[in-house]
C-alpha cells in the first residue's frame, strides 16, 4: 500500500475547488461509493471517483484481468494480467489518495454479502457486466429498499446511455421490467430502456462482432471514460444536493462519434407504448444480431 508521507489531501484536491467549495470537497472527503464489477467502466468509475476525492469506497469484482481486456479496462496492463480487478484497482485509488478506505469484495457480490457491500454507502454506481443480470437486479432491488440512490452509465458505441433511479422514484424492476423474463428478453430490454434513442446503431460495422447468444460486444475506451465522467457528475449532485438530478424515468444519451446529445422520457419503462414498439421490433430483427451491446 502507498504511503501516506508527503500527501496531503487538501493540495491534491484544490483543483477540484471553484467548482466545488472547501466545505463541499470536504463533504465528499467522508462519502461512501460502492461500485459493483471493476471492468470497463467499474475501473474508470472508481479512479474518477477519487480523483473527485470521495473518501471511501466499497468495490465487488470476483475477476482477473486478461489480455482481451487491454483495449478499454482501466487497470488492464501487461503488469497485472492474472490478476484480481479488486485488488488492482484498490491499489491504482490508493496511488491516488493513500488516505481512501476501500473495504474489497474480492468475491464479487453475492447474496451473502449485499448487505456488507451496501453497508453505510450513500451512492451506488453500477460497473456489473452487461450479461449479469442476477446480481444486477439484486443490488438494484437492495437499493431501493434501503433507500440509496443509484446509477448505471452504458458504454454503447463511442458514447454512453446514464440512467439514475433515486430513493421514492422509479425502480430498476419499474422502469426495465425484468420479473419472469428469459435471460434474452432481459438483454433486449435492459439495451432498450438504457439507450431508447439507440444513437449507436447506425456506425456498428461488423454485426458478426455482438451475439447476445454468445454474450459478447464490442466496447470502447472513449465509451468507458464517458460513462465515468457522466456517473462522477451524478455522483457529486447527489452527494452534495446541488443541481437537478434527472431519475428514471428520466435518462441521457451522449454519442461522441454522432456529435448528439438526447434526453430520454420513457414515463412506464418499457412498459411505455414506445418501447413496446421498440422491443417488438427487437425480438423479431436483433436477437441474432443486435445493434450494440456493452461490456462493463
Amino acid at each position: 500500500m502507498p504511503g501516506t508521507a508527503g500527501f496531503d489531501y487538501d493540495t491534491a484536491y484544490a483543483r477540484n475547488i471553484g467548482w466545488v467549495t472547501t466545505a463541499e470537497q470536504q463533504v465528499l472527503r467522508r462519502k461512501r461509493i460502492a461500485i459493483a464489477g471493476l471492468g470497463g467502466v467499474g475501473g474508470a468509475h472508481l479512479l474518477t471517483l477519487a480523483r473527485l476525492g470521495i473518501g471511501r469506497f466499497h468495490v465487488a469484482d470476483f475477476d482477473t484481468f486478461d489480455l482481451a481486456n487491454m483495449n478499454r479496462q482501466a487497470g488492464a496492463l501487461m503488469s497485472t494480467l492474472g490478476k484480481g480487478k479488486a485488488e488492482v484497482l484498490a491499489g491504482m485509488a490508493r496511488d491516488v489518495n493513500p488516505e481512501v478506505e476501500i473495504g474489497i469484495f474480492d468475491e464479487g457480490v453475492t447474496s451473502a454479502n449485499l448487505d456488507a457491500f451496501l453497508d453505510g454507502v450513500d451512492l451506488y454506481v453500477d460497473g456489473l457486466d452487461f450479461f449479469a443480470f442476477s446480481a444486477r437486479n439484486d443490488v438494484f432491488a437492495a437499493c431501493a429498499r434501503k433507500a440509496i440512490p443509484a446509477t448505471t452509465a452504458a458504454p454503447l458505441g463511442m458514447g454512453t446511455a446514464l440512467l439514475t433511479f433515486v430513493p421514492g422514484g422509479m425502480t430498476f424492476e419499474e422502469y426495465f421490467r425484468w420479473d419472469g423474463c428469459a435471460d434474452e428478453e432481459k438483454a433486449l430490454r435492459f439495451l432498450i430502456g438504457l439507450s431508447p434513442a439507440m444513437l449507436q446503431r447506425r456506425y456498428l460495422v461488423d454485426r458478426s462482432a455482438v451475439s447476445f447468444s454468445e454474450r459478447k460486444g464490442p466496447s470502447t475506451a472513449m465509451a468507458c471514460e464517458l460513462c465515468a465522467g457522466f456517473a462522477a457528475t451524478v455522483a457529486l449532485k447527489v452527494l452534495l444536493g446541488r443541481g437537478k438530478v434527472l431519475s428514471a424515468p428520466w435518462g441521457l444519451h451522449f454519442d461522441a462519434y454522432r456529435n448528439k446529445l438526447v434526453r430520454t422520457w420513457r414515463p412506464g419503462g418499457n412498459r411505455n407504448p414506445l418501447q413496446q414498439i421498440a422491443l417488438h421490433i427487437a425480438r423479431k430483427q436483433l436477437v441474432s444480431a443486435p445493434p450494440s451491446v456493452y461490456d462493463k
